[in-house]
């Protein structure tokens, strides 16, 4: 099956104002498939909001291709891009910075049926009031300001703006991070029913890996620009085989103190490396407890190692088995 979207060796640098170049994005390539969740993770600064750009043509790439639907959306004109927007969707991370305080919600929500012409009057009014409904909004609260909602209604109301148009993709970045946890649970199931009522397809963004393990098929982890590890949702927490998706995983907070105990602990030395001149070689080598002399001349193609199929692949030339300590290189690095 033609994936729905496909992003093909994807760069997308900045220019700063002492004339170098911030590499936000390094030779990405990735597929969705058309009906699934894919969870994108990393930490702040990886390149993960940056790429959810690129993917909606909010920004413009560098150099790679970006493909939507069988179609290459990389040089649309903004006539051309009018109509992608019909099919992809983004829902941001602030319910406070994403909705304009001065706005009415019904006009907010209206929005995408104005812009495309759909509806009018009424009928857009009865529209509206229908995808409040719909995401667990009173109807009848159509005239309010945001203001007057707290974060997760804000939510809700970013997430009715964003399926109006009934959008084929939608791009969630980090939608929950700002929301208290028991907050957090009401929306992820809210996305979750409408991707079953909606035949929706998600790119899932967040830094929370319990999150994504919730809502994802794939996982892709990103590490300074690059995709290090992508990998079935299960497969990956099981079988993780590079070494900053089990230092990632480390950090989970975990319920059972006993647990929490003996489980491997693995701290990181160091900090992330500047995007304006990242390592050459693999971007981890600086960090990693397991590099060798290679990881800093060459870099790591993103394939299957060890036993692993298709689904599963990993950019690492020393790549982890299924039970490996690395806690323990991590004490012998230091």
């Amino acid at each position: 099956m033609t994936p729905l979207l496909r992003i093909e060796d994807v760069h997308k640098e900045f220019p700063t104002q002492r004339r170098e170049v911030v590499h936000a994005v390094d030779g990405v390539s990735l597929e969705v498939r058309r009906g699934e969740t894919l969870g994108l993770v990393g930490e702040t600064g990886c390149g993960k909001s940056t790429l959810a750009r690129c993917i909606a043509r909010l920004y413009d790439v560098t150099s790679g291709s970006v493909w939507f639907d069988g179609h290459d959306i990389t040089s649309s004109s903004r006539r051309e891009l009018r109509a992608l927007r019909r099919s992809v969707q983004v829902i941001f991370q602030d319910p406070y910075g994403s909705l304009n305080p001065r706005r009415r919600v019904g006009s907010i929500i209206g929005d995408p049926f104005a812009i495309h012409g759909i509806a009018a009057g009424p009928e857009r009014k009865k529209k509206v009031q229908e995808l409040m409904e719909l995401v667990g909004l009173n109807p009848e609260h159509y005239n309010r300001f945001p203001a007057e909602f707290s974060g997760g209604q804000r939510q809700r109301i970013g997430v009715a703006r964003a399926l109006a148009l009934r959008p084929k993709l939608v791009i969630c970045d980090e939608p929950v991070s700002a929301l208290d946890v028991s907050i957090q649970a009401q929306i992820i199931n809210l996305l979750a029913d409408l991707q079953h009522e909606f035949d929706l397809t998600y790119v899932f963004i967040s830094h929370d890996l319990s999150v994504v393990r919730h809502v994802s098929d794939r996982i892709a982890v990103m590490y300074l620009g690059k995709i290090v590890e992508v990998a079935p949702t299960e497969e990956l927490f099981g079988q993780t085989r590079h070494p900053y998706t089990r230092a990632l995983l480390s950090a989970l907070p975990v319920a059972d103190p006993d647990t929490a105990d003996s489980r491997e602990q693995i701290i990181l030395a160091g900090d992330i490396p500047s995007a304006v001149g990242p390592p050459t070689g693999c971007r981890f080598h600086t960090r990693c407890p397991k590099a060798g002399a290679v990881c800093g001349s060459s870099e790591p193609p993103l394939e299957p190692v060890l036993d692993d199929g298709p689904e599963h692949r990993t950019a690492c030339f020393f790549p982890l088995t299924i039970g490996e300590n690395l806690s323990a290189a991590v004490l012998k690095a230091s």
